[in-house]
């Protein structure tokens, strides 16, 4: 029997440390395989480095990340702002989500501060759709796959969209428990703390992936550290109101219930 698949794709390396890795490490925990993914090279990150550098370097923390989180680690496909909703680029998306036939999948929010992010998620879900369409083409050449692929969310950055509406999530769950190796995780991105210091006065890069996870975790109202998850609808992916997230991890998800309210609001 094939083991239990999740993947988590992102835009750039350290997106998916920043935002997922907890909940990654949590289904690792639990025996399943777990791939990483990020679909630009990073060749903006820097301040000082010229392109090659910089790719290169960008490419061995993700491969330092990976080994950490006990992941597969997949190629990038373009350059930093070059991640654009189009044929070609989906072709290449749907390839590797045949070969990895991941069971859930972990994308970025649809609203975002950074159009990486957003089309990030838009390609991933339209080639998870077209896992099972035999008629598109994927480059590389890849057999249709029908099996089941629930698509989780994570919050953006900054917990806001691109116009600062507040993005609240469906699921909390608790990353306490693999919050150290998250940490870690995101540790061998160093080439990253100088870059966004200069490039958005962030500030210490640790911290504040640190305090964002503390604060998801104060509106669960029960996590001390906490990742945001929202399902994107089943119709084409699986089965109605399938939750793997809640099944796998028990008393580690809470639900937001006033999120759930507003699902069932009418015009």
């Amino acid at each position: 029997m094939r083991s239990k698949v999740a993947m988590a794709i992102a835009a750039h390396p350290d997106d998916i440390e920043f935002m997922m890795a907890g909940t990654l490490l949590l289904l690792k925990q639990a025996g399943w395989t777990i791939h990483m993914w990020n679909l630009a090279n990073g060749h903006c990150g820097s301040a000082t480095l010229d392109t090659d550098e910089i790719v290169r370097k960008r490419w061995e923390e993700a491969e330092q990340s990976a080994k950490i989180a006990g992941a597969i680690l997949h190629l990038p496909l373009v350059q930093d702002l070059a991640i654009t909703y189009d044929p070609l680029l989906l072709a290449r998306v749907t390839g590797v989500i045949r070969q990895v036939k991941p069971n859930i999948l972990f994308v970025p929010s649809l609203q975002d501060y950074m159009e990486d992010h957003s089309t990030t998620a838009r390609l991933a879900v339209t080639a998870a759709f077209a896992r099972g369409m035999r008629n598109f083409q994927t480059d590389p050449a890849a057999l249709a796959w029908e099996g089941e692929c629930m698509i989780y969310h994570a919050l953006p950055f900054g917990l806001r969209d691109g116009m600062r509406k507040r993005i609240y999530p469906e699921l909390y769950v608790n990353v306490a428990q693999v919050h150290q190796k998250k940490i870690a995780m995101l540790e061998q991105h160093s080439s990253q703390k100088d870059w966004l210091d200069v490039s958005q006065g962030t500030g210490s890069y640790i911290a504040q992936m640190v305090a964002q996870d503390r604060e998801v975790g104060g509106l669960s109202g029960a996590f001390p550290l906490a990742e945001g998850w929202r399902r994107h609808s089943h119709l084409g992916f699986s089965a109605e109101d399938v939750d793997p997230l809640r099944e796998i991890l028990g008393g580690g998800c809470r639900y937001n219930e006033a999120y759930a309210a507003t699902l069932d609001e009418s015009l």
